[in-house]
């Protein structure tokens, strides 16, 4: 499994331009941004280990093989590797849709996003794991490396569906048993759960990196909506009846404000965020938030 039902072939292009690196870097030399240590193509051997498909045919050690008949792989020691976290909101309210792009759900697009950061955590040889927060508490697969790291994340994801509502703080400790000070943490969300939002303020503030992706759709932007309208809160079941011309210009311009508040109080806990609306391309919000740091490299 390589990803292709998550990430068109357009936007898998792209990617290549893009890499996963933290602000909060411990700076140094090396393959990476953070300072530690992990197996993988580096300078100091570590060990071997059996070869597995997705390999490089560079890294078998082809004069053990002439002995034991067996392929393995020479690991090496390599400075400062990154391990990212792809947390992704599944409560009811993403599976939410959009008249703009029939067939596409929040969650859908939180799936994608993710299988991009996958894959290029991937392609840079750093850990990467993936958390999902929903009606059934909270699910994890634990960080690892390597292609069958990534099958292991993209069956998770092909097994989601979004239901209830924000579980309790207490169901949450294994999060921060899992994620690491210095490690890279991407909140895929609709942010609408203050929990969300306080979950993101309060990694921050254990000094982890968090870039948080606003998945909304682009009927909340642009608040198409005609005649009588009865509008449904996904997870509450609260309604409420409205004309949708007579309701337009209120909403979309208290719509713009929250987000506009929300970007300034993640800024102030040093929180990046980009929005992302369904009938953008995938990977529109992750060039806004990665573009920058291949700058600051230049």
């Amino acid at each position: 499994m390589s990803g292709p039902d998550f990430i068109p072939a357009d936007v898998r292009a792209r990617l290549k331009t893009l890499r996963l690196a933290g602000r909060r870097a411990a700076g140094g030399h090396g393959f990476g941004q953070h300072a530690s240590r992990s197996r993988g193509s580096g300078l100091e051997f570590a060990q071997y280990r059996a070869y597995e498909q997705g390999d490089e045919p560079r890294q078998v050690d082809w004069k053990l093989y002439a002995r034991s008949d067996r392929f393995f792989v020479r690991e090496a020691e390599r400075d400062s590797p990154l391990t990212a976290w792809v947390v992704i909101d599944a409560t009811a309210s993403m599976a939410q849709g959009d008249g703009a792009r029939p067939g596409w759900s929040r969650l859908d697009a939180a799936r994608a996003l993710a299988a991009c950061v996958f894959e290029l955590a991937l392609r840079q040889g750093d850990r990467f794991g993936l958390a999902v927060i929903g009606g059934d508490g909270l699910g994890l697969v634990t960080a690892g490396a390597g292609p069958r790291q990534r099958d292991r994340c993209l069956l998770e994801l092909q097994g989601l569906r979004a239901h209830g509502q924000w579980p309790a703080e207490a169901r949450l400790t294994p999060l921060w048993e899992r994620i690491g000070a210095g490690q890279l943490v991407v909140l895929l969300s609709d942010d609408f759960d203050e929990a969300a939002v306080v979950l993101a303020e309060r990694l921050s503030a254990a000094r982890r990196e968090v870039l948080n992706v606003q998945v909304l759709t682009a009927e909340e932007r642009d608040f198409p909506f005609r005649g009588g309208r009865r509008f449904r809160d996904a997870e509450s079941g609260e309604e409420r009846l409205s004309d949708g011309a007579a309701a337009r210009g209120e909403f979309v311009s208290a719509f713009a404000q929250a987000r506009r508040q929300l970007e300034a109080r993640l800024a102030t806990s040093g929180v990046r965020r980009a929005e992302y609306f369904l009938d953008e391309p995938l990977d529109q919000p992750l060039r806004r938030l990665l573009a920058p740091q291949a700058a600051d490299r230049a």
